[in-house]
C-alpha cells in the first residue's frame, strides 16, 4: 500500500484495486492511476476537510465515488453528482463491491463487499472513517480528538475527553495498518493527548499525524516524549507535503 501526505489532513492510500482520497482540500495530488475506482473522502464540512474541488475529480477519473459526511450541504453538490455520492451519519457502515475496474454499490451485505466503510462520531464536526479493504484496515479520525483547549472550563474539557475515549472505546484492540491521528500543537500541551490515547487502545502498525498546521516539528516532539515508548517506532515522521510512504 503507498500512502502520500497530500497537506494538512489529506493523504492519498493505494491499494491494488481501488485508490482512497481522504480530506483533499489544498495541495499537489500526485498522478492517480485511472484504471482504479477513486473513492473520495470528507469527513466533515470545514474548509480544511472539504473543498468543492474534489467534485471535479470525476471529469479526470471517471470510476469515481464520494463518500461524504451528512453535514456537508447536498444543495453545494450538482445534482448530476448525486447518484454517485453517499452520505454518511455518524455510526453507520456502507459496502462497495469491485470488479473489473469498476465500483458498485452500496451493496446490501459484506459478504458481497470488497470495501467497507465504518463511520464515528466526531468531537468536533461530522465523522471519522475506517475502511476495510483487501484485508487491509485504514482510519482517517477528521476531526476526532481529545480537543482539549486552555481558557474552556474544565467540565468542558473534561466532557470532550470523556465523548473522545467513548468513540476510541469502539475501536479498543483493533488492529489497524494505518490510521491518520490529529496533532495539533495549537494544544499546546494537550497537543498529544487524543493521539497518545489512541495508540495506547489500538493496535496501528503505521501511525500518521495530521492537522498539524504546517508545524511539523511536533512529530518529533512526541517522540520524544516519554509517553510514546511503547509505540514511537510506529509513528511516521513525515518531513514535506507531496512525501509517499510504502507500508505493507
Amino acid at each position: 500500500m503507498k500512502i502520500t501526505y497530500i497537506h494538512h489532513s489529506a493523504f492519498l492510500a493505494e491499494l491494488e484495486t481501488v485508490t482512497l482520497l481522504f480530506d483533499y482540500t489544498e495541495g499537489s495530488l500526485p498522478k492517480i492511476n485511472n484504471k482504479k475506482p477513486l473513492l473520495v473522502f470528507a469527513s466533515h464540512r470545514h474548509g480544511d476537510h472539504y473543498s468543492d474541488k474534489i467534485l471535479e475529480l470525476i471529469k479526470e477519473h471517471e470510476i469515481t465515488r464520494y463518500i461524504l459526511s451528512d453535514d456537508i450541504p447536498k444543495g453545494r453538490l450538482p445534482k448530476v453528482l448525486l447518484n454517485e455520492v453517499v452520505f454518511m451519519k455518524p455510526g453507520e457502515k456502507i459496502c462497495f463491491s469491485i470488479s473489473e475496474g469498476n465500483i458498485t454499490g452500496p451493496v446490501p451485505s459484506v459478504e458481497m463487499a470488497d470495501v467497507q466503510v465504518l463511520t464515528f462520531r466526531s468531537t468536533d464536526e461530522g465523522v471519522a472513517f475506517l475502511v476495510k479493504a483487501e484485508g487491509k484496515v485504514i482510519y482517517h479520525a477528521g476531526d476526532l480528538n481529545n480537543w482539549r483547549w486552555e481558557g474552556e472550563p474544565d467540565s468542558w474539557n473534561d466532557q470532550m475527553a470523556k465523548q473522545y475515549s467513548a468513540e476510541v472505546d469502539r475501536l479498543s484492540g483493533m488492529h489497524i495498518d494505518a490510521a491518520f491521528l490529529p496533532l495539533d500543537p495549537r494544544q499546546e500541551k494537550a497537543f498529544s493527548l487524543g493521539f497518545d490515547e489512541f495508540m495506547r487502545k489500538t493496535r496501528v502498525s503505521h501511525a500518521f499525524p495530521m492537522h498539524f498546521w504546517g508545524d511539523f516539528s511536533v512529530i518529533g516532539r512526541l517522540k520524544d516524549m516519554d509517553i510514546s515508548a511503547s509505540y514511537r517506532d510506529r509513528i511516521v515522521e513525515i518531513h514535506e507535503d507531496g512525501e509517499c510512504f510504502e507500508i505493507g
